[in-house]
């Protein structure tokens, strides 16, 4: 019997594994890659366009960026790994509510480096550069704060 060898891309895919797998992280192995499975202690906020670039500008003004994954598109698309989802329903029902796609319960994200339809999932910010992953209201409150349009104060109404 001919003796094999994995492929670097299978051996790479089992060290991003077990690295994600340290961070208590549910993980899987497909043929593309490493995909997180999103559980009651993490999940995920993904995030496009211009409102993905005003909340990592937030997020990074205030010191409260976590891990983020920068998804190959034709206009910016980033996944914000959360925590805190299982009691945050308003939030999240905002983050909904502002066009934000939220990943809980069984959601399967691509981890680096998964290859994708356009390129490979990257690590904006790796969970070893990030000091915390942050709950998801901090997230909501960042898209909030950048997508807030102008309200005329009560006394601009009164006058």
């Amino acid at each position: 019997m001919p003796v094999t060898f994995p492929s670097s891309v299978t051996t790479a895919t089992l060290d991003a594994a077990q690295d994600y797998r340290r961070h208590g992280w549910t993980v899987t192995e497909t043929a593309n890659g490493c995909c997180l499975i999103t559980d009651d202690r993490i999940a995920a906020v993904e995030l496009t366009g211009a409102m993905a670039a005003a909340v990592r500008r937030f997020l990074r003004a205030n010191n409260l960026s976590g891990p983020v994954i920068e998804i190959p598109d034709a206009q910016r698309r980033e996944i914000h790994l959360v925590r805190g989802a299982t009691k945050a329903a308003m939030a999240i029902e905002a983050l909904r509510n502002a066009g934000a796609s939220v990943h809980t319960h069984g959601a399967s994200i691509p981890l680096p480096p998964t290859r994708l339809a356009h390129g490979a999932a990257s690590w904006s910010i790796s969970p070893t550069e990030a000091r915390w992953v942050p709950p998801i209201v901090a997230i909501a409150a960042a898209v909030r704060a950048t997508t807030r349009t102008h309200r005329p104060h009560l006394a601009d109404l009164a006058g």
